[in-house]
């Protein structure tokens, strides 16, 4: 067996693969994943790949990519064994879809001069979304899977809600404006204010979860990525708590030793440095 050495060719990462998958000589633990098992994986390297993109950090980025198109690789290599399809068909796959879905850029010149079409894009995914119900079925017939079917249930639940209101509001299952999606806000929060109330923990998690559901539209309304939203605010509560951490150890104390009131006044600080430096 030849040795290998690090490269820019595709192929030596995947023979790399091949090779810590292959049974007696590869690695045990390669040998012991299934989908199942690797897919968390493959969630968690992409959203490395998003923290890299929102720290700006660009050798963070190449290496975090690399992990992702690593999870591509240990993907097809298993659907290669079990004779599925390989990474070529992966390949193969999308650049065919890329092509496809772009004929105002790969097309002949009629295409190319005519641009893109309004409403291209829904009824192109609409039309494969038809072919490949079709082919399931071994029957054509466009329309009978839900427009929803195709997103991810595994989404992170904030994403998900956002891709499943899109697809709805494509078809005109959508507020006009942002005002009534403000008074549904409005509304969600009372009904979960009453759930409280009435100390049904059954009922609250479901008016939590309309709650964040309607969150989720007004941040579709905003054109805001929820996800984005809500991990700069985990982010600033770190940096704030940090202050407080840092501040009480001046102090020769640890937030266990402190009191509420202390900490609240040392928040509220880090928070007045935050807004100084941002109107500097």
């Amino acid at each position: 067996m030849s040795t290998l050495s690090p490269s820019r060719d595709i192929a030596v990462l995947l023979e790399i693969m091949r090779r810590l998958r292959t049974p007696k000589t590869g690695c045990p633990w390669d040998l012991e994943q299934t989908f199942e098992t690797i897919a968390p994986y493959t969630l968690e390297e992409a959203y490395e790949v998003a923290d890299a993109i929102a720290r700006g950090e660009m050798a963070d980025l190449r290496e975090e990519l690399g992990d992702l198109l690593l999870q591509v690789v240990y993907h097809a290599q298993m659907a290669e064994e079990q004779r599925a399809f390989d990474f070529g068909d992966v390949v193969q796959g999308i650049t065919a879809k890329m092509i496809r879905r772009h004929p105002h850029v790969f097309g002949d010149e009629a295409a190319r001069s005519a641009g893109v079409a309004k409403g291209f894009w829904e009824r192109a995914k609409a039309a494969e979304r038809a072919e490949k119900a079709g082919s399931e079925s071994g029957k054509d017939e466009p329309g009978r899977a839900s427009i929803l079917a195709e997103v991810p249930v595994a989404l992170p639940a904030l994403t998900r809600a956002v891709k499943l209101q899109h697809k709805a509001a494509a078809v005109g299952f959508d507020w006009p404006s942002l005002e009534p999606v403000m008074a549904k806000l409005k509304e969600e929060l009372g009904e979960l204010e009453s759930a409280i109330a009435a100390d049904k923990k059954t009922k609250v998690q479901e008016e939590f979860g309309d709650l964040l559901f309607v969150l989720a539209n007004v941040a579709r309304h905003l054109e805001i990525d929820p996800e984005s939203a809500l991990r700069a605010a985990n982010e600033k509560f770190v940096r704030r708590f940090r202050y407080i951490e840092e501040a009480l150890a001046a102090r020769g104390k640890k937030p266990t030793e402190s009191s509420l009131e202390e900490m609240d006044a040392l928040w509220n600080e880090a928070k007045e440095a935050e807004s100084r430096a941002s109107s500097q």
